[in-house]
């Protein structure tokens, strides 16, 4: 039976797994790390891809979710602070707008964090 629980983990296992896996097979989202400032950006890249491809498998798996959604929380904040915060001079609306489906994805993976 498909549960919300489980369809919470499908969305947010598949949302992960497909970013991750663009990283590492899309050349354009080089230029996007390289483009935030950071030291090592493709290092970061790489670390960030697995990161997420393999928490968005425990995920789907239920294994250790409650485990495998901190990192996940973690890149979504730093998401949310190295792409979108920067839109916030432009005006509240145009980040909020910028930054929905980070809060939207921040959202589900506190859900499945807290959910016992």
């Amino acid at each position: 039976m498909l549960t919300s629980h489980k369809l919470i983990r499908y969305a947010v296992a598949y949302v992960f797994i497909i970013s991750g896996l663009m990283k590492l097979v899309n050349e354009d989202l080089g230029s996007t790390f390289i483009n935030l400032g950071l030291p090592f950006p493709l290092y970061i890249m790489y670390a960030v891809a697995i990161i997420e491809i393999v928490c968005g498998i425990l995920i789907l798996a239920n294994k250790m979710v409650h485990h495998a959604v901190i990192p996940l929380i973690g890149i979504m904040i730093a998401a949310l602070l190295l792409t979108k915060v920067p839109s916030l001079n432009m005006g509240f609306m145009p980040f909020a707008f910028n930054a929905r489906l980070d809060i939207v994805m921040l959202v589900l993976l506190w859900v499945l964090y807290k959910w016992k």
